[in-house]
């Protein structure tokens, strides 16, 4: 008589050690998923290739104040958000601060109608990576980085793309930096955006090319400024990075609980930003909110604003930004991502 109790023990082991592998496939699969991904993208010291965009342009794109050249401190090089242009981003806020700290400073705008950031960022990643090797030059020392939403991020695309940039960039500040997308990119995308947009979706292309391989670099101190209100990029705590930098992500509520500030707000008069950006600059290193004065959560405005002129200032900085998104072209899906990011990709070396 056969043992019928034996054969069921022996296939049940064997729905056991299938069931047992699949699992354990499933398991690898998930774990080798993002080292896949990765390797799609270039190398992270794969030379970036030539720029594309006309040599004219990049030198109109430019503007420096006097002590830029053989600088005696630390220059800044000023990056705005999507929908703006330098004047509506820093005009009456930080180039007048800087100013009267006698902070050198450049300001970079694209030409034409890019000039208001909604474009393929790509393209204006170019444009910032020339301006890093030009203030550079100026300089002839390394520089810092200021930047509010796109601008907070798109250093990051320069220092990942073009890898001899980072020996020129000792602080990225990003202030609500868009440097992971936003969760909510994808939906308010539904009827139709801007290129720029679309990019800054936390699924796109653009951000999973930005984030590969490494998001930070050793040597390079970054300091992530971002609010807890944020209503753009959400969550408000993908604005922080990771990686070998050095590093500081910090919300200015972590300082100042019952500061209100959005996101933007944050990158044109919050006074709890603004002297994360000071600390930042004033010694090697990222920003240390440990030493921030608790009496700047009193403050209603960061150096360099007009209480006289705040309204208008601003109220025209909001009109022009509402201005830019109502009538930029809208695009169906995001520009496709250019041969140097991947890895697949023989770029023209530089």
């Amino acid at each position: 008589m056969r043992d019928r109790t034996g054969e069921k023990h022996a296939a049940r082991r064997r729905r056991w050690t299938s069931a047992s592998l699949l699992l354990a496939l499933v398991a690898l699969a998930a774990a080798l998923a993002p080292v896949a991904l990765a390797a799609k993208f270039a190398p992270i010291n794969q030379a970036g290739p030539k720029l594309a965009v006309p040599r004219a342009d990049l030198k109109a794109s430019l503007a420096c104040t006097d002590g830029v050249e053989n600088a005696t401190r630390k220059p800044v090089l000023l990056l705005p958000a999507t929908a703006v242009d330098s004047e509506h981003n820093f005009g009456f806020n930080y180039e007048r601060a800087f100013a009267a700290e006698d902070i050198p400073y450049c300001t970079s705008n694209q030409q034409g109608e890019l000039s208001t950031n909604m474009d393929d960022i790509q393209t204006r990643g170019e444009y910032v990576t020339y301006a890093i090797r030009k203030m550079h030059r100026l300089a002839g020392r390394r520089i810092a980085t200021l930047g509010h939403s796109q601008g907070g991020m798109i250093t990051r695309w320069s220092l990942r793309f073009w890898p001899g940039t980072r020996r020129m960039v000792d602080d990225v500040i990003g202030m609500a930096g868009s440097n992971h997308g936003s969760s909510g990119g994808e939906t308010t995308c539904g009827g139709g955006c801007s290129a720029a947009f679309r990019q800054q979706g936390a699924g796109s292309n653009f951000i999973a090319a930005l984030n590969s391989r490494r998001e930070t670099f050793k040597r390079i101190s970054y300091t992530e400024i971002y609010t807890r209100n944020d209503q753009v990029v959400t969550p408000p705590e993908s604005a922080g990075v990771g990686g070998p930098g050095k590093i500081t992500n910090v919300a200015i509520q972590e300082i100042c609980p019952a500061d209100p500030e959005e996101h933007l707000a944050i990158g044109t008069s919050d006074a709890t930003a603004y002297a994360l950006v000071i600390d930042a600059l004033g010694h090697k290193g990222p920003a240390d909110p440990q030493a921030i004065d608790p009496a700047v959560c009193a403050e209603p405005y960061m150096p360099g604003i007009d209480p006289a002129t705040f309204l208008a200032d601003t109220g025209e900085s909001l009109a022009f930004l509402l201005n830019s998104i109502a009538s930029y072209p809208k695009v169906d899906a995001e520009p496709p991502l250019r041969c140097y990011v991947r890895s697949s990709c023989k770029n023209e070396k530089n």
